[in-house]
């Protein structure tokens, strides 16, 4: 993951941890003000573009450039291919959620992935599921269902299917990614790096095939450049940070907890969402579940 010497920065892991929880808290309402301006497609190119481009500082100022720059053909070659499932196909499917749904919902029903990752994990990786973590998947489960009907679980009807099916396929697709990603021994910030290399490419032709380039609009512009920092680039490395100098990195994992309530609160103060009761008891349905199985796991 990295020495810590690669970053001089002064504080401790807690520091570093709600920083990134913080940047991280704002990026579904800044996902909204860019798709309020500009499109799915235009919004993908411009942020995986800035992730890329400060990576690439951090990467210089880390005394690591040559490292990324000589990585070997196999490399280049996976990296292009988890690059086309994240960020490319990634924040297509979810920025394309964002697009039907409030905010929100959007972003609890994405916050559902370490209860997918557990279960493509039994799948994939031949992992048991404990009882605990089958109870972990009900619990969450339940708590997607409420979101997705607004509170009508008897009359089980979806104000917007395909958005949730979406926000939810955002879910799977972080979840293989990740899978994926576990046997990649390279360095983080130089995979991270490698991956958004290819997305910004992949996305730049995609907007060239469908001739987006002319309508960008400079308020969705500036807005996407901060969902490319915040969401992808600066605030990985701030978590990776406190990751790697935390005495107890499982104390510092269970901190993202706090980040979708955190969003909720920006949502409703910026976008000026009303906050539904069935969004709030949805997200502590979701977060108890991920937190059961996370106990269940270190066991």
């Amino acid at each position: 993951m990295g020495s810590n010497r690669n970053f001089k920065l002064v504080g401790n892991e807690y520091f570093f941890a709600f920083l990134a929880i913080i940047f991280w808290g704002t990026v579904a309402t800044a996902f909204k003000i860019s798709l309020s301006f500009i499109s799915v497609y235009q919004l993908l190119a411009i942020s995986t573009l800035s992730s890329f481009l400060i990576l690439l500082i951090i990467l210089t100022i880390q005394r690591k450039i040559n490292l990324f720059i000589k990585q070997s053909q196999k490399d280049w070659i996976r990296s292009a291919l988890l690059g086309f499932i994240n960020p490319f196909l990634y924040y297509i499917i979810l920025f394309n959620a964002y697009f039907r749904l409030p905010a929100q919902e959007a972003m609890i029903l994405n916050y559902s992935w370490p209860l997918v990752l557990t279960f493509l994990s039994a799948i994939f990786l031949k992992q048991t599921i404990k009882l605990k973590s089958i109870i972990a998947l009900f619990i969450s489960f339940l708590g997607i269902v409420v979101i997705s009907t607004k509170g009508n679980l008897l009359e089980l009807h979806f104000a917007n299917p395909m958005g949730v099916v979406l926000a939810l396929g955002s879910a799977f697709v972080w979840s293989i990614f990740w899978i994926l990603n576990l046997q990649d021994k390279r360095e983080a910030v130089i995979k991270l790096a490698s991956f958004f290399l290819f997305g910004t490419i992949f996305s730049n032709i995609l907007n060239l095939y469908i001739g987006y380039y002319h309508l960008f609009v400079i308020q969705g512009v500036f807005s996407s450049i901060y969902v490319g920092l915040f969401e992808m680039g600066i605030t990985f490395v701030l978590w990776l940070k406190a990751l790697i100098i935390a005495q107890r990195a499982d104390k510092i994992s269970q901190l993202i907890y706090i980040t979708p309530f955190l969003s909720l609160l920006i949502i409703s103060l910026i976008l000026k969402e009303a906050i539904q009761i069935s969004s709030f008891l949805g997200l502590i349905l979701i977060i108890s579940g991920i937190i059961i199985n996370f106990h269940s796991k270190k066991e």
